[in-house]
């Protein structure tokens, strides 16, 4: 949850647009997830089924394909035009694979498209071995919630692992905006040590947490924009100023933003988090309860009671 409620269908509206240009302004987002990835290096995992949280246009899932061969793959995402150009991504099967398949089933070959929310999953209980995110779980109204979601559709020692942005995530456009006026015009960020405290408490077992900044250079304030709004990540917030800046206001926020200048260019920072958590044997509930399964029928038969 970010410290300013956020307008989801203003949320939905932006990436929709941004599917088309997306992957020309994604830089820092590949890289980020490239560095997810090697984070499952590091992870002995084979899983059966696996979620992918806010999938985008797919470059992740392609990777975590390849990775993953036996797979079955479930993409989410909130937004439909996002999750066209994932499936255009995908490799399309011939006609003759297309005949086999339909004849017999194979899990290399599920890969499920899913418009949907990450906090109201429509997924069973217990039906992901793995469920990844990168850099989409920033958007969530509330994360603990969301943290529970993925708790629930893992199984039984299933692993989480994701990207997310940090609180000093665009710093040097939040102070430049402050010459403009107090409305939120930067969304802001959930900081690490509230993230692992959240996993805690939405069930998950051995969360471990990581940061690090990583900085984009720019020659001039639009080029900076002109990413923000490619990927689709303008301001969502409820409280946000309506309409475009004025030329005052522009003036205004591009003298602000050049005190930043270093070595001839203007810098843009990332905080970025990386997680992972497991969900552990499941056997106790939200309040701390422990469940204990037994066989009523076996009991009975001790007891005499059969």
């Amino acid at each position: 949850m970010t410290e300013a409620e956020l307008d989801f269908a203003e949320v939905r509206r932006a990436f929709d647009h941004a599917a088309t240009s997306y992957d020309a302004h994604a830089v820092l987002q590949r890289e980020v997830c490239d560095r997810l990835l090697e984070r499952l290096d590091f992870m002995s995992l084979q899983p059966g089924r696996v979620l992918d949280v806010g999938t985008g246009t797919g470059y992740g899932l392609a990777h975590l394909r390849a990775r993953y061969a036996a797979s079955e793959f479930c993409a989410l995402d909130i937004a439909p035009a996002m999750l066209m150009a994932a499936r255009a991504r995908l490799p399309q099967p011939t006609w003759a694979r297309r005949v086999l398949h339909r004849l017999a089933p194979s899990p290399a070959e599920s890969n499920h498209l899913v418009c949907a929310d990450m906090e109201r999953l429509p997924l069973e209980p217990n039906s992901m071995d793995l469920v990844w995110s990168s850099l989409a779980i920033q958007w969530a109204h509330d994360l603990e919630a969301t943290f529970k979601e993925f708790h629930q559709v893992l199984a039984p020692g299933g692993l989480l692992i994701f990207a997310t942005f940090g609180p000093d995530t665009l710093k040097e456009l939040r102070e430049a905006f402050t010459a403009i006026d107090d409305a939120p015009h930067v969304n802001r960020f959930i900081d690490l040590h509230d993230i692992g405290d959240m996993l805690i408490h939405a069930g998950f077992s051995s969360p471990v947490m990581e940061m690090e900044m990583l900085t984009l250079t720019y020659a001039d304030l639009k080029s900076l924009m002109r990413d923000l709004k490619g990927i689709g990540a303008h301001n969502a917030a409820s409280a946000r100023r309506r309409g475009l800046l004025g030329k005052t206001a522009w003036s205004r926020l591009e003298q602000a933003y050049e005190m930043q200048r270093r070595d001839g260019r203007l810098p843009a920072t990332f905080e970025v988090i990386y997680g992972h958590a497991w969900a552990g044997d499941k056997s106790r509930r939200e309040d701390g309860r422990q469940v204990i399964q037994f066989n009523i029928g076996e009991r009975r038969r001790k007891l005499g009671l059969a």
